[in-house]
């Protein structure tokens, strides 16, 4: 099914010129250098294709014959390759292997049809390595960097756009080639066509942690992975076309510049459709983390979506689409799936536009709207680190997300637990607590409304809410009593109060008196009112909370916090 979507993504995608989607046999590849030459084969200069500054250059992308997969032997490009394959330089130490190299990436020229054998660019070409000064070459003031970085070249005629690679003749004969060779044709499981069946497919690459050269969808390395005597791609046939099809698309949309891919923990993600629709290149907008140069970006493209959702435009015109979500994750030399959902345009975009009013809380002014899901897994992982993220919580949450069902309850106990370990209950994981809270409430209820408020409800009465918003004027009290504290009862008692209540709030209730003694008379009166009427619906502590409680408990505590803090700029705004 996968493979399928992809080839088919492939198909739609190669008829736009504009898509950037190579053509059967070849593939985008950056290439930093070219050699421009004359039609004798005299050198003209060395273009370098690459802009920006220092680490963050970044070379031209060039249609380029497909590479072929490389191991520890010698084994050539077409028309370009690295510079020690090009030019026969020595850059790493291995002089004997760089002879080799080259002689490999002559022979790949000479074993070109007959298509080939008069085409200009080729002669250039020829004559050029024919001819190789490389004293010459070296006086250039590209040479330092070539040495250093071994880079991928090709080459290019004088006063002509393309490269020599991109002429007509070299198309024609790749092409022919690939359509040449009927040997082991079989039913491809893909298309359900007789098709040569593809040895080794493609590399795919831009899958985070993975391997830089690649790894593969679909691989058989071991002989305890075969069967029915089969090797390699037999164990699972695809067609050539198709498996170049799949891995050419999976490529482009994990590309560098892909507006159709975002990370989300450690898998990487990407997204299409059958046809084009503004939600396929807008989801990594809505998801992802917004740039520096922009940061209300994710903010413009959700709240475009809502205004699509409540319209119905999404419904009238692209609801019916199938829309594609895939999840990848390193595995060694071999990707593996961390999710794939389907579903259409409509339904998707209800969901996420669900999944925001489910986050939905109240927040500081200089806090961002509507919170990607890198920061709110972060916000539960030790440290706020990417790499503490349990790899199957990602696919877990996307997975509620998309389908909208209710979140894992593997996120709120990290999000409590998170909570408890640095006594800090932030924006990102208050809106995740009240998230899976009211999206379990929701459907275990059969759609009775929300429990939880985007701000401070002072009609709740569940025993959670109510000793969090307690505990939070506890804390209060004490702030006004003893200004510029550095340490609060919520660093020392938060983790003990919010699981088992009754013996840490007799204790804080005392200690209360003699912090409510140290303020004004009218201050006092109004906090004790404000605890008496907390306490109101409060007959007895409770041994313990559920874990579901302790989420409200974080809930009520956060709540009463920001009415504090609105309370205090209104008052300092009518003050100004």
């Amino acid at each position: 099914m996968i493979l399928q979507a992809l080839a088919k993504y492939y198909d739609r995608k190669a008829v736009d010129s504009n898509a950037g989607m190579a053509p059967l046999g070849f593939e985008a590849k950056e290439i930093p250098f070219i050699l421009e030459i004359d039609t004798d084969g005299r050198l003209i200069q060395i273009e370098d294709t690459r802009e920006g500054e220092g680490k963050k250059k970044r070379a031209r992308v060039f249609m380029v014959p497909q590479s072929i997969k490389k191991t520890s032997g010698v084994a050539s490009n077409l028309l370009w390759d690295n510079a020690e394959y090009v030019l026969g330089i020595d850059t790493r130490g291995k002089p004997v292997r760089v002879v080799d190299q080259h002689a490999a990436f002559r022979e790949r020229i000479r074993q070109l049809s007959d298509l080939t054998a008069n085409d200009e660019g080729i002669c250039s070409i020829n004559r050029f390595l024919d001819n190789l000064d490389l004293e010459q070459l070296s006086s250039l003031s590209a040479w330092p960097d070539i040495l250093a970085a071994n880079p991928n070249m090709s080459f290019r005629l004088n006063g002509e756009r393309d490269l020599i690679c991109q002429r007509p003749a070299v198309i024609a004969a790749i092409k022919a080639k690939e359509s040449s060779d009927n040997a082991g044709k079989a039913l491809c499981l893909i298309t359900g066509n007789q098709d040569e069946i593809e040895r080794l497919h493609t590399s795919i690459k831009g899958v985070w942690g993975a391997q830089s050269s690649g790894a593969n969808v679909v691989s058989f390395n071991l002989d305890a992975f075969n069967s029915f005597g089969k090797t390699q791609g037999d164990n699972a046939p695809v067609g050539k076309q198709t498996a170049f099809a799949y891995t050419t698309a999976l490529n482009h949309l994990l590309g560098k510049d892909s507006p159709q891919r975002m990370q989300v923990g450690d898998a990487s993600t990407v997204f299409w459709a059958e046809k084009q629709t503004e939600l396929e290149t807008g989801v990594a907008n809505i998801f992802g983390e917004p740039p520096k140069d922009d940061p209300d970006r994710n903010v413009r493209a959700v709240e475009q979506l809502f205004k699509s959702v409540h319209n119905g435009r999404y419904v009238a015109d692209d609801g019916p689409t199938r829309f594609y979500v895939l999840g990848l994750a390193p595995n060694a030399a071999r990707i593996a799936v961390r999710f794939w959902h389907v579903g259409t345009v409509g339904e998707m975009a209800e969901h996420i536009a669900l999944h925001f009013e489910d986050l939905n809380i109240v927040h500081g002014p200089k806090e961002i709207d509507f919170l990607p899901i890198f920061r709110l897994l972060v916000s539960t992982a030790n440290l706020g680190k990417a790499d503490n993220i349990p790899p199957n919580l990602v696919g877990d949450i996307m997975r509620a997300i998309l389908e909208g069902i209710p979140y894992p309850q593997t996120l709120l106990g990290a999000a409590i637990r998170r909570i408890k370990a640095e006594q800090h209950i932030n924006y990102p994981r208050a809106a995740l607590i009240k998230a899976c809270i009211n999206r379990a409430t929701r459907h275990s209820n059969s759609g009775n409304k929300e429990e939880l408020k985007v701000s401070l409800d002072e009609q709740n009465t569940n025993i959670g809410y109510r000793l969090g918003r307690l505990f939070a004027v506890l804390e209060k009290v004490q702030e006004e009593a003893n200004p510029g504290i550095n340490a609060t009862i919520r660093d020392r008692y938060y983790g003990s109060v919010s699981s088992s209540p009754v013996t840490a709030f007799s204790t804080l209730l005392k200690l209360s008196k003699h912090h409510i003694a140290k303020l004004g008379k009218g201050r006092a009166v109004n906090i004790e009112r404000l605890i008496g009427e907390i306490m109101s619906t409060i007959q007895d502590f409770p041994a313990h909370l559920s874990i579901t409680d302790q989420g409200r408990f974080a809930i009520g505590y956060y709540h009463q916090r920001q009415n504090f803090f609105k309370k205090s700029e209104d008052k300092e705004m009518n003050d100004e």
